[in-house]
């Protein structure tokens, strides 16, 4: 029918205008395939066929502008969110930080220091970190900002209280969001105040 740009454009229009469309939240159309934006994820800087959802695996296909559909996403999303934006200047500054076997301790801190009111951290496997940077993060959450365990795996969901005490050392989860995900969802829940109890529910649920 034509190049792959125009008829990615053609089966995108022709997903949005859908009915069976309505309800699943926001949808991402590329090359026949119709993904959910909860798990999608690229996976390669340069192949055309780079987006996946490895984890949740996808809501469709579609052919030339005729759809098949095959899940509902469960997640909360668009109109039954509570987060509003429509007077929103700025959000507030969250930071990514990328663990490794040997991290030290003054990457968090430099985060607090400079004024980040959350830190997401890429950790090793189900969210880890080592002993030190375990200890700054405590202690960053000791001074009012929110840490978020996701992972730097790819694939797969990072548990609460599973390898670390998030209890205890005031942590959350981020579940099956990848570190940039869990960064935008973690700056809109910061635009109000929550209760460790909330902002958890808020990643077991988007």
């Amino acid at each position: 029918m034509s190049a792959d740009g125009p008829l990615n454009l053609y089966n995108a229009v022709a997903v949005a205008a859908d009915p069976q469309a309505s309800g699943r939240g926001v949808l991402v159309m590329m090359n026949d395939w119709i993904h959910g934006a909860h798990s999608l994820t690229k996976t390669s800087t340069t192949s055309v066929q780079t987006f996946m959802s490895p984890l949740r695996g996808l809501v469709g296909v579609t052919a030339y502008g005729k759809n098949d559909f095959y899940s509902n996403p469960p997640w909360k999303h668009t109109t039954q969110s509570e987060f509003d934006v429509s007077n929103v200047t700025k959000l507030p500054r969250v930071d990514i930080i990328f663990a490794d076997a040997d991290m030290s301790s003054d990457l968090i801190d430099s985060s607090v220091n400079n004024g980040a009111k959350g830190i997401v951290i890429a950790g090793v496997g189900n969210g880890n970190m080592n002993k030190t940077s375990l200890q700054a993060a405590a202690n960053a959450v000791k001074k009012g900002v929110v840490v978020v365990r996701s992972s730097r795996v790819p694939i797969g969901s990072v548990g609460r209280n599973v390898e670390v005490n998030d209890d205890e050392l005031g942590f959350i989860a981020a579940d099956e969001l990848n570190p940039q995900k869990a960064r935008i969802l973690l700056s809109l829940a910061l635009l109000k105040p929550h209760s460790k109890s909330d902002l958890q529910n808020l990643f077991m649920t988007y």
